[in-house]
C-alpha cells in the first residue's frame, strides 16, 4: 500500500459536481493498493498516519500529530501511485490492484482509520472521475509505502 498525504487547511472532492467529502484542517491521503496488500497493510499505515507529527506546535515545529489538533481525514483511492514509466511515455498500470480487490481493502482501510482516530472519516467514491481541491499547508507532503516498514 502506497500513500500520498498532504497536510491541509481544507479539502474537498467532486464527483458529478457535487461535493462528497471535504474538510478543513488535516490531511488528505491518497491511497493506492497493489496485489498482495492486506489487513496487515491497513493496519501498519493506519497507526503511522494517527501518530505522525506533522502539525505545527506553538513554537512553529512539526511536531503534534493529527489527533493533537483535532484534524480531519479526506481519503481519495488512487491508482496512479502504482504507475510505471521505465518503457516509452505512456505509464503502465499493472502493478495497480484489480478493483475487486482494491476496493474491499480502500473501504477497510478507511474504515479501519476512523475506527482507530475515533475520527469520521470523508472519502471519495472508488472509480469514479473525481475533483479534489486542497490548499496544502506548508507545503507538506509526505510518501509512505507499507513495504518499506524497516
Amino acid at each position: 500500500m502506497r500513500v500520498v498525504i498532504q497536510r491541509v487547511s481544507e479539502a474537498s472532492v467532486v464527483v458529478n459536481q457535487t461535493t462528497v467529502g471535504s474538510i478543513k484542517q488535516g490531511l488528505l491521503i491518497l491511497l493506492g493498493i497493489t496485489e498482495g496488500d492486506s489487513s496487515e497493510d491497513i493496519n501498519w499505515l493506519c497507526a503511522k498516519l494517527i501518530g505522525l507529527r506533522i502539525f505545527n506546535d506553538p513554537d512553529g515545529k512539526m511536531n503534534l500529530s493529527i489527533q493533537d489538533v483535532d484534524g480531519s481525514f479526506l481519503v481519495i483511492s488512487q491508482f496512479t501511485l502504482y504507475a510505471s514509466t521505465k518503457k516509452g511515455n505512456r505509464p503502465s498500470y499493472l502493478q495497480a490492484a484489480k478493483p475487486e480487490l482494491a476496493d474491499p481493502l480502500y473501504q477497510e482501510f478507511t474504515q479501519r482509520l476512523g475506527e482507530l482516530s475515533q475520527t469520521k472519516i470523508e472519502k471519495g467514491i472508488f472509480g469514479t472521475d473525481m475533483k479534489v481541491k486542497l490548499i496544502n499547508e506548508g507545503p507538506v507532503t509526505i510518501t509512505i509505502d507499507s513495504k518499506n516498514k524497516e
